[in-house]
């Protein structure tokens, strides 16, 4: 899939490894940015891209900062949505207990590029039945 991008860093979004689902992007700063445990900061990346209708791209938090600082997203995955044309912005959250600090380049997110489908909704007076049922939150878990 081909997808237009424009920059204002020399750093395009890239997988890592071969079999990677996730593109790493990296921070666009000027000067270091800190983040203080339990604070958030949107982080630039300099990147805007033009998604064909029907797809999207999910912004995730990188393991590795997850495990080793607790830096996550504040809204868990962000979507960028195909009619978006602004410059994507990472919001992290430090959830660790020490200062976080980013510099330019620094890798701070995956991109996951997904087909999406639009639906309708049909109301109807009653659903079909399931094994399941209405069972929810952990109802299918061991007890």
């Amino acid at each position: 899939m081909l997808i237009k991008i424009t920059t204002l860093s020399e750093e395009l979004p890239a997988y890592e490894t071969e079999g990677s689902a996730g593109m790493d992007l990296r921070a666009l700063l000027e000067e270091p940015l800190t983040i203080k445990p339990g604070k958030r900061a949107l982080v630039p990346t300099g990147l805007a891209i033009e998604l064909p209708r029907g797809f999207e791209a999910q912004i995730r938090a990188r393991s590795g900062l997850a495990v080793k600082h607790g830096i996550g997203l504040v809204n868990g995955i962000g979507t960028i949505d195909s009619d978006y044309r602004g410059e994507i912005k990472i919001a992290l959250i430090n959830w660790g207990e020490e200062d976080f600090i980013i510099n330019d380049k620094d890798r701070i997110a995956q991109l996951v590029v997904s087909k999406y489908e639009t639906v309708a909704w049909q109301k109807v007076e009653s659903l079909s039945e399931s094994d399941r049922g209405n069972g929810g939150f952990g109802h299918t878990g061991k007890e």
